[in-house]
């Protein structure tokens, strides 16, 4: 009987151990491993995905700071590009203004008449009126007579400001003023009818003109200097009824064209 319990203790003890080095074993090495094994197996797929998207969002930041990078490249480029525009349009103005000035010292402008240079900075074609650059700080007053390089009668100051004026072209309805054909001693009054036309008026109904005339700037009323070409006869109109007969004129004023002027501060 005694014998027989220590036997059974002694199998219970063995089992104890065995039990003991199996745990050992397995939390040790091959169990931890399989366990490791498993839950990498399940979370493999999850680890991919959150990977795959890491690189897509590293990506998507660094073609976002890319986009950035050009578009800065792209503003810069633009800045670069506009001063070299600006730059060019600065040397084409140098480049008209000087060739107006030698135009107007070819036909003598500069010894005949005290003249200020002036550019065109807007156009009011509905009222047959331009604005120019200079006002009363550079000694601008209304009524001067506004020219080109050619001597093409352009009209004459209207309004004044510090820093710019309006000139009322010749073809406006409120302009009028002596002059002649070229090479007669026929004279009349030249008179605006809007939108870029005008009119010869009184002229004496025995004086003889015809189409492609020449018309200038006649000294009666004192308005502009004579000589400054106005344009040329395009059609003739009389009536017996009346004394005076009349003629349509192309000007050479070319409002597509006006750009520098000259404005006559003294004659």
């Amino acid at each position: 009987m005694r014998y027989n319990l220590l036997k059974n203790r002694l199998l219970i003890l063995i089992i104890l151990v065995l039990i003991i080095l199996f745990l050992n074993y397995y939390q040790g090495g091959v169990y931890q491993k399989k366990v490791k094994n498993f839950f990498y197996s399940i979370s493999l797929p999850i680890q991919t995905t959150f990977w795959r998207a890491g690189i897509k969002v590293s990506d998507f930041f660094q073609t976002i700071s890319k986009i950035n990078e050009l578009k800065k490249e792209n503003e810069d480029l633009k800045l670069k590009n506009d001063e070299l525009l600006s730059k060019i349009s600065n040397l084409e103005n140098l480049q008209k203004e000087n060739q107006n000035l030698r135009d107007a010292l070819g036909l003598g402008l500069v010894k005949e008449f005290n003249l200020v240079m002036a550019r065109v900075v807007s156009k009011d074609i509905s009222q047959d009126v331009i604005e120019i650059n200079k006002g009363a700080k550079d000694g601008i007053s209304k009524d001067l007579p506004v020219i080109t390089s050619q001597k093409i009668l352009i009209g004459k100051i209207s309004e004044v400001y510090d820093n710019f004026s309006k000139v009322m072209l010749i073809s406006d309805k409120n302009s009028s003023f002596s002059a002649k054909i070229s090479g007669k001693e026929t004279t009349g009054i030249a008179k605006g009818l809007g939108n870029f036309s005008l009119f010869l008026d009184l002229v004496p109904k025995e004086a003889e003109i015809l189409p492609k005339d020449l018309v200038i700037t006649s000294v009666l009323g004192n308005v502009f200097p004579e000589g400054l070409l106005v344009g040329e006869i395009k059609e003739v109109k009389k009536s017996d009824i009346d004394p005076f007969q009349q003629a349509l004129i192309s000007p050479f004023l070319n409002i597509n064209n006006l750009d520098q002027l000259f404005i006559i501060v003294n004659f």
